[in-house]
């Protein structure tokens, strides 16, 4: 099972702010905690107290601590890629390389006598890990994270996500991305246009954000990467990430009657498995609501993302609910009756023929 996790940033807010935060979260059952040291100038080492005081109350709390760092950073602090004393004894989880090294010293570094994680940047692409693979590591200790994006439209596309992703995925190593809070206001730098790993997460509500991760089946964990989220954004994350099925928010036309509601609403839905390119089926409910009434209302035409009711003239069909998978004539046999929120379309594609998922009203989700 995947984890959730925030991020603090020790040199940007108080050891009260952030102990306060981590408790928050803790709460709501997160337990990883990401930071960063990338920040840190030779004037400011006298900080990592701060952070200790910070990771510790983290732990107390059941959330682990990952540090991001890169290697110049080994030489400010006094220490080595072979000598994680220090971090240990920070009581951070693992260390996080957002600059690697050549593959041997990543290798080295997972047989820390710690047991300290080490965990790669997979938005650095390549064949890094399969270099670092080949030097021989301890996979117990060894996990990948993506970056996060502070600029606007620099951010990874989708495909890039998708491949460098399953580059780790195949070596069978637990995996984790970030999202953006909306309420979140600051992270490590000074420019923070919302932190995300995917582009286009950018500014959908992180309900959304969390859902595509947890799906679309390439990462393990899923991290705020802002400071701080409120108990609302916290809330939203944690409930997304723990649904066990795809949600999807319908928009509804203008006076849907209340059978149809009951159709959209009142059961789960079941994609069936036998696939059409233009429709997703979900035929139980014709079963079910094989005695109720579906006159014809809003027969326009359909366009990709529409649901659809079919209607009493449709004969066995009538009650049958379906998503728009393409723009579709109407011959006066199918309702209109909403249509899938556009900030959810992503999601359409992460459910699977003989999955279930869920239709909420725009305003719940």
């Amino acid at each position: 099972m995947g984890e959730l996790g925030i991020s603090v940033y020790p040199s940007r807010a108080s050891v009260a702010d952030n102990i306060a935060y981590i408790e928050k979260a803790a709460s709501y059952g997160y337990t990883r905690i990401f930071t960063s040291l990338l920040e840190l100038t030779p004037d400011m080492t006298d900080l990592l107290d701060q952070y200790k005081q910070v990771i510790m109350r983290g732990n107390e709390l059941g959330m682990k601590t990952i540090l991001d760092i890169n290697p110049e950073l080994f030489e400010q602090l006094g220490t080595s890629y072979t000598d994680l004393r220090l971090f240990s004894e920070m009581g951070a989880w693992g260390l996080r390389l957002d600059l690697g090294f050549t593959g041997a010293e990543e290798a080295q570094m997972t047989h820390n006598p710690y047991g300290l994680k080490i965990e790669l940047n997979m938005s650095r692409g390549q064949h890094y890990i399969d270099l670092i693979m080949d030097f021989g590591v301890n996979r117990d200790n060894l996990i990948g994270s993506h970056n996060f994006y502070p600029q606007r439209f620099t951010g990874l596309g989708r495909d890039y996500f998708a491949e460098t992703s399953l580059q780790y995925r195949r070596y069978g190593l637990r995996t984790a991305a970030f999202v953006n809070a909306p309420s979140g206001s600051f992270g490590p730098w000074p420019v923070s246009d919302g932190l995300v790993s995917m582009e286009d997460h950018r500014n959908l509500p992180i309900a959304t954000q969390v859902q595509e991760l947890r799906f679309n089946g390439l990462v393990d964990d899923v991290l705020i990467a802002d400071a701080f989220a409120d108990d609302a954004d916290l809330q939203a994350a944690a409930d997304a990430f723990n649904r066990t099925m795809v949600g999807l928010r319908v928009v509804e036309e203008p006076l849907v009657s209340k059978v149809s509601k009951q159709v959209l609403y009142d059961q789960p839905q079941m994609y069936r498995g036998d696939r059409s390119d233009y429709v997703l089926r979900s035929t139980q409910t014709r079963v079910k609501y094989k005695a109720e009434d579906f006159p014809a209302f809003n027969t326009v035409d359909v366009t990709r993302g529409d649901v659809i009711i079919d209607n009493n003239d449709y004969g066995q069909y009538k009650g049958e609910l379906q998503i728009a998978l393409r723009d579709l004539p109407n011959d006066g046999r199918i309702n209109v009756v909403g249509h899938i929120h556009p900030e959810d379309m992503a999601l359409l594609s992460l459910i699977q023929p003989w999955h279930g998922f869920t239709l909420e009203p725009a305003e719940k989700l």
